[in-house]
């Protein structure tokens, strides 16, 4: 499976998703960005701007591709096109699948998130160029992280 996630920054602080609203949602219960499923002849970046509308009522006019990140685990795997943004037209909205907040990145860690996703965060705090991650989980536990060559 194939998504896209999406972290809008504003003012030193992410835009986060904590997911409460879906059944049988994976992230129930964690923050994440705003993002989804690339459909059937979608770009990374269609799907990024749709999502993005979708979630947030957002029309994205400045974003940036970071990264791939690859999950595996014993349950399901992904590949994740990883994007912030800086600049969009539209006022915030709420979520079908969860409540939207703005949190300060140097306080993410207060926040449950997956274990993984707290190391592409700090590599999004970087000017790095995009760069390749697989996270590989047993449960809801992290096993392990290596950053590959892209």
């Amino acid at each position: 499976m194939e998504t896209v996630l999406c972290y809008l920054e504003q003012n030193e602080q992410y835009s986060m998703l904590y997911r409460n609203k879906k059944e049988n949602d994976i992230n129930a219960g964690k923050w994440i960005g705003v993002g989804g499923k690339i459909e059937a002849g979608e770009t990374p970046e269609d799907a990024l701007l749709r999502e993005v509308e979708e979630e947030t009522g957002l029309h994205l006019t400045a974003y940036r591709f970071r990264g791939v990140v690859e999950f595996c685990s014993d349950t399901f795997c992904e590949t994740m096109h990883l994007f912030t943004a800086t600049a969009w037209n539209g006022t915030l909205g709420a979520c079908d699948e969860g409540d939207l907040q703005w949190i300060a990145k140097s306080e993410l860690h207060r926040y449950p998130l997956w274990e993984g996703d707290a190391v592409f965060l700090k590599a999004l705090q970087t000017d790095r160029p995009p760069f390749r991650l697989r996270l590989c989980y047993q449960g809801d536990r992290l096993v392990s992280q290596e950053f590959l060559s892209v």
